[in-house]
This record gives C-alpha cells, structure tokens and sequence, in this order.
C-alpha cells in the first residue's frame, strides 16, 4: 500500500462523503440531529484542504493529520470518532492494513464504548474488519459491509442520540452505518486496484 494509494482512498472518501451528504443528512433527520451529511462533508472538505496544501514523509504521517483535522472540524460523535479510526489505523499501519483497519476499528469501538448490534458505525465497520483479516478479496469485504450496515435498519438505537427515541429508531438505516459503509467502498476503490 502505497501513498498513492491511501491518498486516493481519503479522496475517494472525501468525494463519496460529498455526493453521499444530502442522504446522510435526510437518514440523520429520522434518528438524529440531521446534521450527519453537512459535518462529515465539512470535515472531508477541510481534509482535502490539508491534503493539498501539506506534505507528508510516509502514509502514517497523512492519515494522522486526517484524524487530527476531522477531530477539529466535525462536531457531535462523528468527529471524535473518525478522528480516533484514522489516529489509530496511522499509528498501526506497520503491522499490515488488516491489522491498521482492525486497530481503527477498535478505537472507534473504544472511543463510542460501543459494540456490534448498538446501531452504530460498528455494525458496518467490524464486519468489514472480520473480512479483511480473513483475507477475503475487496468486493467481499464490501458485500460484508453492506451487510452490517444493512442489519442497523431492524435495530433499536443503544448509543448516541437516536437511542432517546427507543423503539422508535427501528425501521431506520442509521446514518453512521451509512457513513462508513462509503470508507470501506472508498477503501476497495482506492487499495483494492492495487491487489
């Protein structure tokens, strides 16, 4: 994995974040503050500001300052805990993406105090995760998340604010499954031409 490479995956997911804002926002409006789409797109924005203006001496160094940048540009969880996933997949990429990704995760996890089956970005990221170390091929790893994002529509909401409405959070995809659904499709675009 090259530095083309991983920065064509946070472009990639700069640009799907952009396109993907208006639904965000409308999933978000259902269970949340509807404000998912415009702080994520921000966030990216000011990312891809960095990225263009920065130079960086490996791949660590780049996906540190895109956690440090959305930590200071996204407000609510989202920002925390995007920061936390690219924090921690930056310091861990010696050991391999799987194990980077795997370490994101878990920060996400650990940040959130969250687990699978809450109604969170979990739901879409662990399975992606599960994939990945299991050596499964890009578009498996996809198919995986897609699955996990899609389990959250059935959920009632444990963390955050769409677990004040209870019940009420069934039926909805939640906007932060959707969010990092478009990091893994964004990862198989940019580190999956490479396989």
């Amino acid at each position: 994995m090259g530095r083309v490479s991983v920065e064509a995956w946070i472009r990639e997911y700069a640009r799907l974040i952009a396109e993907a804002a208006p639904r965000l926002t409308e999933l978000d409006s259902a269970v949340g503050d509807a404000d998912h789409g415009a702080n994520l797109s921000r966030g990216m924005a000011a990312v891809v500001a960095a990225l263009d203006s920065s130079s960086f001496d490996d791949d660590g160094a780049l996906l540190k300052k895109v956690g440090m940048t959305l930590v200071s540009t996204v407000g609510g969880a989202s920002g925390p805990l995007y920061g936390t996933f690219f924090l921690r997949v930056s310091s861990a990429l010696g050991d391999g993406f799987p194990a980077a990704f795997r370490a994101g995760v878990d920060g996400v996890a650990a940040r959130g105090k969250s687990a699978v089956g809450e109604k969170t970005m979990l739901d879409t990221l662990v399975p992606a995760a599960d994939a990945l170390e299991a050596g499964k091929d890009w578009p498996a790893v996809v198919d995986a998340a897609s699955a996990g994002r899609n389990s959250t529509v059935p959920l009632v909401a444990r963390k955050g604010r769409a677990s004040y409405l209870g019940e009420r959070s069934a039926g909805h995809l939640d906007p932060g499954a959707e969010s990092s659904f478009l990091l893994v499709r964004a990862a198989a675009s940019a580190l999956g031409a490479n396989d």
